[in-house]
């Protein structure tokens, strides 16, 4: 217990150092949204992927998703890295940081208004950040309950309590930077532990070849598969068109999440981008790959303390359960593991939320004529304010709360992507589009969380962004076009003449 108990101090001891020491680059609004526009490429990638994978990821996507699909779950890692973090590195990363300097936007809402001309969009935007990423703050602590019961069996509104502190003590400090600098140093963590877990884990089950042959004679308890032995490590699984929902919402989701696409408002230059996509990418395969590689063998650790009173599996408990059995100084790896990933999510979200609702929505709209050590000011307090609110949330979740966390990410991204993308690329889009594209995100998945006319709530994420891609083009082409003007401006800045060496690009002949 003193080892764990030392491990966690020395860990929120450097967290609040780096606040300090990242002080100095919070002074302008630039400085504390987006460290100034100049984060370098290691930087900005652990922040990417940091900020990705938290504790919903470790002990409850990966908990669920391991035990429903078994080792074919690691596709979702997989997914995660290919789509979300390469294919979302080379399709945004560039264009994303071009063109957003260009319109001086600090947030996506903020380029929504300036892309598109419309202000209504811009606060539109704010909005639906804001009702479906404090929800999403929320369960980032859930995640943490049960780890931190089995390790200290310290009441779960204490962690609550003690993370929200010592993440608010940091991002007010330091804003952008501090988050960036702590992601990079959670980010080794996390790479670290999960290395350490999986090889442990599997050890305690005879190695790597013994636990895969115990799970191949575990009979499917999926329709499809008749019941047959071996569906859980196959090389789809036993439900392939569910496991594809899972990985489509959770890979192309980052795309249109204003906390994932903000890293790339920050980053500092071309080399960083080349460099940040293959960093990003390796991180992403060792963190959601591992994350859910080592759920795959969750039906190894089945015991009946993992089942509620109608016999129904409780999903959050099967990661912590297989942890249990591990070294103490392998559990403390872990929790430290497991706060690292969801102090970092927790920052970038509350950063994101309050840099929203201070410059799309209060500046401008309530507060009049705000100089920039008031808009940096409120910020931070707007920071206090979501993490509050985040922490009375996650102390007594309501069910529908509950179930709005499992479609924020759905909802979000189905508004979002289509618009974002496809702003950075087509003169075309119109005004109307956008519009249908909040419309088709946010009603498809909200709607869905009352009718349920999609079973899964993944699939229906999944069809949200999936439609809104579709709905954009379609109704661009039906609808009034923007002025030519004004486009053909915005997109004037990829034109831009730079001089850059022969190390980055070969001269034509």
């Amino acid at each position: 217990m003193a080892m764990k108990l030392l491990m966690l101090v020395i860990f929120f001891a450097i967290m609040v150092s780096v606040g300090i020491y990242a002080r100095k680059h919070a002074t302008s609004v630039d400085g504390y949204v987006l460290g100034g526009r100049s984060v370098g490429p290691w930087l900005t990638a652990f922040a990417y992927g940091t900020s990705y994978f938290s504790a919903v990821v470790f002990v409850g996507y990966a908990g669920q998703f391991g035990w429903k699909y078994g080792l074919a779950s690691t596709w979702i890692g997989i997914g995660n890295a290919i789509i979300g973090s390469l294919l979302a590195w080379v399709v945004l990363g560039r264009r994303t940081k071009v063109m957003t300097q260009h319109l001086n936007s600090k947030t996506m809402p903020d380029f929504f208004g300036e892309r598109y001309g419309s202000k209504a969009l811009k606060i539109t935007a704010s909005a639906i950040v804001f009702i479906f990423l404090v929800p999403y703050t929320a369960s980032v602590y859930n995640g943490l309950s049960r780890l931190f019961g089995m390790a200290f069996n310290i009441p779960y509104k204490y962690c609550v309590i003690g993370m929200a502190v010592f993440t608010g003590i940091y991002v007010i400090l330091g804003g952008y930077m501090a988050t960036a600098i702590n992601d990079f140093i959670q980010g080794i963590i996390m790479l670290g532990g999960i290395v350490a877990v999986i090889l442990a884990v599997l050890n305690g089950q005879g190695g790597f070849i013994q636990a895969i042959k115990t799970m191949a004679e575990i009979p499917s308890d999926v329709p499809v598969t008749m019941g047959q032995p071996g569906a859980f490590t196959s090389f789809f699984g036993p439900d392939p068109l569910n496991l594809l929902g899972v990985v489509i919402l959770t890979s192309l989701g980052t795309w249109g999440l204003p906390q994932m696409v903000g890293k790339f408002y920050a980053i500092k230059d071309e080399k960083s981008i080349n460099t940040g996509t293959v960093i990003s990418t390796l991180f992403a395969i060792v963190i959601s790959g591992g994350c859910y590689f080592l759920g795959g063998f969750g039906r190894l650790f089945d015991a009946p303390e993992l089942h509620d009173e109608a016999g129904n599996m409780i999903f959050d408990g099967i990661i912590p359960h297989m942890l249990s059995t591990l070294p103490d100084i392998l559990i403390g790896i872990v929790v430290v593991l497991v706060l690292s990933a969801s102090m970092s999510t927790l920052a970038s979200l509350v950063l994101t939320s309050s840099s929203t609702l201070t410059l799309d929505f209060l500046k401008d709209n309530v507060m009049k004529d705000m100089s920039e050590k008031k808009q940096v000011r409120t910020m931070q307090v707007m920071v206090v304010f979501f993490i509050v609110l985040s922490v009375v949330i996650a102390m007594d979740p309501p069910t529908f709360i509950a179930q709005l966390m499992g479609i924020s990410w759905g909802a979000l991204a189905g508004a979002f992507l289509a618009p974002f993308m496809y702003g950075l690329y087509w003169k075309g889009v119109t005004r109307a589009a956008v519009w249908a594209s909040f419309a088709a995100g946010v009603g498809i998945t909200v709607l869905n969380l009352f009718f349920h006319f999609i079973a899964s709530p993944i699939n229906a994420g999944a069809v949200a962004m999936v439609a809104g891609l579709i709905v954009v083009p379609v109704v661009s082409v039906l609808t009034p076009k923007l002025k030519k003007d004004r486009v053909d401006e915005i997109f004037a800045c990829y034109d831009e003449k730079v001089t850059i060496t022969k190390k980055r690009s070969l001269e034509q002949n």
